[in-house]
């Protein structure tokens, strides 16, 4: 899935900072969203920092997408998730990929 690509994909574990860079949000919702959506659970290390994997990060994408994005409640985003997440899945991939053709067209009409 395109848009929040993590600046180093072989890494296994990502802070909760670096997630939260990710999205351009506050860590403080990373919380809320872990704690509100039942897809998201990062490991603990000892101290009992989050530890969020590459599957916790594509979980964030479709929980941004519908929310922020598409303006679902956190309840309206948890019910198409548990019934249509394959729908939004796609819907997610389509508006990534027309958000990164909007780019380069941005990009080519600067040089012109």
């Amino acid at each position: 899935m395109g848009g929040f690509a993590p600046k180093n994909p072989g890494k296994l574990y990502y802070s909760i900072g670096e997630v939260a860079e990710m999205f351009d949000v506050n860590a403080s919702l990373i919380r809320y969203w872990e704690k509100e959506f039942p897809i998201i659970h990062p490991k603990k290390n000892k101290k009992g920092n989050r530890l969020f994997t590459q599957k916790d990060i594509e979980n964030f994408q479709l929980i941004y997408h519908l929310v922020k994005e598409r303006g679902f409640t956190l309840d309206g985003a948890k019910k198409k998730l548990k019934d249509n997440r394959e729908e939004t899945i796609e819907h997610a991939q389509i508006v990534a990929k027309l958000k990164d053709i909007k780019g380069f067209l941005e990009e080519l009409k600067q040089a012109l």
